[in-house]
């Protein structure tokens, strides 16, 4: 994997996890039940994906960083 390739899931993976939770703190009072539970199930799945995202772009910065390259 390429250092660009790498830093571009680090940061993919920082933003989605700001941005998801962010998400979460901004639903306000006043809908229905499923609402909460639907958008609850996408800002867990997504924040999961960005923790993964950003630690296989942290695992391809650290591999690259001891090749020496």
């Amino acid at each position: 994997m390429s250092r660009k390739i790498a830093g571009f899931l680090v940061a993919l993976g920082a933003f989605m996890v700001i941005e998801w939770i962010n998400l979460g703190f901004n639903l306000r009072d006043g809908h229905e039940t499923s609402f909460y539970v639907v958008h609850g199930v996408l800002i867990v799945v997504n924040v999961v994906l960005g923790i993964v995202l950003g630690v296989i772009g942290w695992r391809g910065l650290r591999t690259r960083s001891r090749q020496g390259s």
